[in-house]
């Protein structure tokens, strides 16, 4: 029987690379007449997940985690990474060649106003950078006394022997039944607002708001089920869409024709010049410098703003909310029989990382419906897990051993909805300490589920739940504590997020993830994440609309990794009724054995 095809590999694609690439990019930077070059890990939508041909950054660096900004200059050189990458980073790059700094310490243009130097000509691809993000780079190059220019080609592209080619996956319709509303109905939405800003037009850069609003999906990039391309609406009249595939489903067609023209993605520029006159509305976070300067020279007028189309999404339906909770009752029943055949097999001691990705991969896959995995499963065991998006290969896959703990953080993609969860796993016999700061985090996990807030109150309002028992502790963790999902889109969706630069009003039928951690730099890592659901919550008595979380995850913490003593009975109270509404929906789901382990997994909390 011919083996099914995996949805993720262990290659390395980066790591380590020597300094013949950087040499090689710093040759054809000196011929084009430039002293230095920006290199964001960015394709031209401003992509979390890229395509393979837009993988610069970790081409040039051997850096392969999802953000990051790499400034090469002719002397030197700098690649500013988050928290989440502080450990990562180091172990990728060839830090005698680049230095890593962190985000928190320095900013990319903070480091090239002190390195760039006078009258020294600093390039970039102004397809992957924003108008606002030019600025930046202008007024730090300006600083340093030099000058900035934009490049007609990126320079690491001919550098790059065996590039990949674009991508071409086959673009197809999303059901409307799993939408939820018709295409033809989101875009009188949208032009209703584009309407209310006094704007004539929309140039839609983002290719997660395409899918949304157009009701197709696509296979463009892995993990999310996107088509690459652009769309221009406007207030008037038909959109064109232009897309990279050419291979769209004829059904798609048809269902597009009404409303929409498909062209090619080469015919963008053609489209672009009938903008003339018009007041033309550009995603801030995602449409480009390139795309205003298109616009401006065909004569249009570019407003430089949110894409309505953002706020919309990120809102779901009653479709898409019921499609959630089927994908999460059937990744539950999955997940649940991993863990259970992870017991086992990881006291017979010869489970590795990567044998339990590919593991969870198949009990997934056996759930039924499984498109892809929602992003690289994160398998740490030990130091590994410390590593906050460490990403497993067969150089750095070590066994799960006795004594430590293992974090595996995943998700997966089903037509009906989008899933990520994390579990932080006792391997053995846990310490004390290990207990005392899973207890922690799992407070604070706790503490948001169970928060109630009024309308209107944001992400970063309610972050410090989650961070105070670890607070107590003069402990913390460097990222967020969640992030918005889409319903069969990017795991990682904006503009709602739990985090202390959360901005956005949380509102009903928005989903997020839960998932505050500690991490023992070279010891452990420990995370605990579910996705929510913002719901309305009566309240007796109160004078106030609020809002609380439906938990939509449904798979048990680790009873042996709970220090019961340092919970209050209102804490306890609530993880042993998840426990109880875990068991009850998914025991029916799995076979007798996960049943019984199940059972197990989910008795109340002693002591």
């Amino acid at each position: 029987m011919t083996e099914r095809r995996r949805f993720q590999t262990f290659d390395d694609p980066g790591h380590r690379k020597g300094p013949e690439r950087i040499a090689a990019l710093r040759a054809a930077l000196r011929e084009i007449g430039v002293d230095g070059f920006v290199v964001p890990r960015a394709d031209e939508h401003q992509s979390e997940y890229v395509p393979a041909n837009a993988e610069r950054l970790a081409w040039l660096t051997g850096f392969t985690g999802s953000a990051g900004t790499a400034v090469i200059l002719n002397d030197s050189a700098a690649l500013v990474v988050d928290g989440r990458y502080t450990l990562q980073a180091p172990a990728q790059v060839d830090t005698g060649l680049v230095t890593v700094v962190p985000l928190s310490d320095k900013s990319p243009e903070a480091w090239l106003a002190e390195h760039l130097g006078r009258d020294r000509v600093l390039g970039y691809d102004p397809w992957l950078h924003t108008p606002d993000g030019v600025s930046r780079l202008e007024r730090a190059a300006a600083k340093a006394g030099g000058s900035l220019r934009a490049l007609p080609e990126n320079p690491i592209d001919a550098c790059w022997a065996g590039r990949p080619k674009p991508p071409a996956g086959r673009v197809v319709a999303h059901p409307e039944a799993l939408a939820g509303e018709a295409a033809a109905d989101k875009l009188a939405r949208v032009r209703a607002a584009l309407e209310a800003d006094s704007c004539d037009a929309l140039v839609i850069s983002d290719p997660h708001n395409l899918a949304w609003a157009f009701n197709l999906r696509g296979g463009d990039i892995g993990h999310t089920p996107l088509a690459l391309g652009y769309a221009i609406l406007p207030r008037e009249g038909r959109a064109r869409l232009f897309l990279t595939s050419g291979d769209i489903d004829p059904a798609l067609r048809a269902a597009l024709d009404p409303i929409a023209e498909v062209a090619p993605r080469a015919d963008l520029d053609e489209g672009i010049a009938s903008l003339a006159g018009a007041r033309v509305r550009l995603d801030g976070a995602t449409g480009t410098a390139a795309l205003k300067d298109r616009v401006e020279a065909a004569g249009g007028t570019v407003d430089v703003g949110k894409d309505p189309i953002t706020a919309m999404k990120a809102v779901k339906n009653g479709a898409e909310i019921a499609g959630t909770r089927a994908a999460h009752l059937r990744d539950g029943a999955s997940v649940v029989r991993f863990l259970a055949w992870l017991d086992g097999r990881a006291a017979a001691g010869d489970l590795t990382e990567i044998a339990a990705v590919e593991a969870l991969e198949d009990f997934r896959a056996a759930g039924g419906d499984l498109r892809d995995v929602s992003f690289p499963t994160i398998s740490g065991s030990g130091p590994n897990g410390a590593v906050v998006h460490y990403r497993v290969t067969r150089e750095t896959d070590r066994p799960v051993r006795q004594g430590e703990l293992f974090l595996v953080d995943s998700g997966a993609q089903y037509p009906d909805g989008t899933t990520d969860i994390t579990r932080t796993l006792a391997i053995g016999a846990p310490t004390q300490e290990m207990r005392d700061r899973y207890t922690r985090v799992l407070q604070g996990h706790v503490a948001i589920s169970r928060a109630v807030f009024p309308r209107g109150t944001t992400g970063a309002q309610i972050d410090a739940f989650a961070r105070a028992p670890l607070w107590r502790a003069g402990l913390d963790f460097d990222h967020g504590t969640g992030h918005g999902v889409g319903a069969f889109l990017s795991v990682h969706e904006g503009p709602q997020r739990i985090a202390k630069t959360g901005t956005v009003a949380l509102e009903p039928g928005m989903i997020l993830s839960n998932e505050p951690g500690y991490y023992a730099t070279g010891r452990y890592g420990i995370r605990i994440e579910n996705l929510v659901l913002v719901e309305p919550r009566t309240v007796p008595g109160g004078e106030r609309p609020v809002l609380g979380f439906e938990t939509l995850t449904l798979v048990p913490y680790d009873r042996r990794l709970i220090d019961a003593s340092l919970l209050d009975a209102s804490e306890r109270a609530w993880i042993d009724g998840y426990h109880a509404r875990v068991r009850e929906a998914l025991s029916p789901l799995v076979d007798g054995p996960t049943a019984a382990w199940l059972d197990e997994a989910t008795a109340p909390l002693e002591g």
